[in-house]
């Protein structure tokens, strides 16, 4: 009965820290939509928003890693409880830096409001990217709610499809910019949002990478597309 009862309260502490991860990944990702809002829609408001919850994200990596400490030293964790609690201190980092990465877009949006600029580069240019990068998030947060190790690969695909249309706006800004060096202030405003989404893009895709590793305990980082296809097919 004790030992039964030892169990109960270890699968309790451990949705516990679970929870505490889906939340905060939950408050990055809101920080994403508000972070590119405001800058669409010229909000000095919203991006404030979004960088006052960025302590609040700090705050949840700071307890999720003391939460895994804990668990780790009092109920020594083996096979899959272990990989879990790895793929969640890992994840936490991951997150994190996507909530830098929408605070630096909300700081930019104010820096723009403050100056008097009004926001006019060509979002349209990046707005493909930013939906792809925030549905790659959706989906790698998603699959680590399911365990579901299938996401990787769809995520995958979609980051490719991230990183070439970075790309695409680099040359096009470059263009741009030799064309009428006006443009020159707009193109490298738009290129450091560019960047941002690029690397928010890239932690989703390192988050889907650590499901598969809690679910399956294999490690698909820096693996060909071809051989991440095979891994994806087995049960």
């Amino acid at each position: 009965m004790q030992s039964e009862h030892i169990f109960k309260q270890y699968d309790a502490e451990l949705e516990a820290v679970r929870a505490k991860v889906l939340e905060m990944g939950s408050l990055v990702e809101q920080q994403i939509v508000d972070a590119l809002e405001s800058l669409v829609t010229s909000n000095p408001k919203l991006a404030e928003a979004v960088i006052k919850k960025d302590h609040l994200v700090n705050a949840l990596e700071v307890q999720v890693d003391e939460d895994c400490s804990h668990i780790i030293a009092r109920r020594q964790p083996t096979a899959g409880d272990l990989r879990m609690i790895l793929m969640m201190i890992k994840t936490i980092t991951d997150l994190e830096r996507i909530g830098d990465e929408a605070a630096k877009i909300a700081r930019f949006s104010q820096k723009s409001f403050e100056t008097d600029r009004m926001w006019t580069p060509r979002f349209a240019e990046i707005k493909t990217m930013a939906n792809l990068a925030r549905e790659m998030l959706h989906m790698s947060l998603d699959a680590f709610a399911r365990s579901d190790a299938t996401k990787v690969l769809p995520i995958a695909q979609m980051d490719e499809q991230v990183d070439d249309q970075y790309q695409m706006t680099i040359r096009q800004l470059i263009t741009f910019m030799l064309e009428d060096p006006r443009t020159i202030s707009m193109s490298l405003e738009v290129l450091f949002v560019s960047k941002a989404i690029e690397r928010i893009g890239d932690h989703a895709k390192n988050i889907s990478e650590y499901v598969v590793y809690m679910v399956k305990g294999k490690d698909v980082r820096h693996i060909t597309m071809k051989k991440m296809e095979q891994e994806a097919a087995r049960p």
